[in-house]
């Protein structure tokens, strides 16, 4: 372990700081599908603007695009872009969409989240104003339907965005976690080295190897969910997001 104490703290988002389909619930509450199906009506829509389509024909493909981008996100440390992923669902239907057609039916994919929010993970706010100005900070977060533009949005609705120092989304940077840029590029922005980097998420090949693989401390996050904390390789494991000051303190004194 490097002996560089921590000046930075890099943070995961889904699962880390925002709760993954939180939203659902408040969906359901209004009366709204769920995001999945949401999407898929979406498509059937713009696509029958101009010739019929089954929805069971339109789910498979759906979800053969979904596995396909899983495929590539975990396998290629690539998580293709919304308009990539339409693409690549709408050429194994062998139908296309006029381009402002194709730009609106992404748009709506991308801000789907920011008419219904994900919920805060509990303690957000508190520890990040109590680390803001000891530490740089800095976001590292895969975006998968959410760009970095709309993941930016959400954090400055909850009046978050001040909190940060530096944002690297992987529709940006053009790979996702664990791909050293990743690392490296909020290394840069922050002016830190690698080492006095501690990184916070909850998976463990994208948040743990990751960082560690470029020479950065990380921190298994278990906030919202335990990924694995009984076979991490985690410098430390959270389980409050209260408790972090004292985790980055302990860090700091080995």
């Amino acid at each position: 372990m490097t002996e560089s104490a921590v000046r930075a703290i890099t943070f995961d988002l889904w699962d880390t700081l925002l709760i993954d389909d939180s939203d659902e619930p408040k969906r359901a509450a209004q009366g709204l599908r769920s995001k999945p199906a949401e999407r898929c009506a979406l498509v059937q829509e713009f696509l029958e603007r101009h010739e019929p389509i089954s929805r069971e024909l339109l789910e498979v493909a759906y979800a053969t695009t979904n596995a396909a981008f899983r495929q590539v996100w975990y396998g290629q440390n690539v998580t293709w872009t919304v308009r990539e992923r339409l693409s690549v669902l709408l050429k194994g239907l062998g139908r296309t969409l006029p381009e402002p057609e194709l730009d609106e039916l992404v748009r709506l994919h991308e801000e789907m989240e920011l008419a219904v929010k994900p919920d805060l993970a509990p303690g957000v706010e508190e520890v990040l104003s109590g680390l803001k100005g000891k530490y740089q900070m800095a976001v590292i977060s895969d975006a998968i339907f959410t760009p970095g533009r709309a993941l930016r949005q959400i954090l400055a609705d909850y009046g978050l965005l001040q909190y940060f120092d530096a944002f690297v989304f992987s529709d940006e940077i053009g790979c996702s976690k664990p791909a050293p840029l990743a690392f490296e590029t909020a290394a840069q922005s922050l002016d830190v080295a690698l080492g006095e980097i501690a990184h916070i998420g909850d998976r463990e090949p994208k948040d743990i190897k990751g960082p560690h693989a470029v020479g950065a401390r990380a921190i298994l996050c278990t906030v919202v969910k335990d990924r694995g904390s009984q076979s991490t390789e985690a410098d430390a494991i959270c389980g409050d997001l209260l408790d972090l000051p004292a985790i980055l303190d302990d860090l700091n004194k080995h």
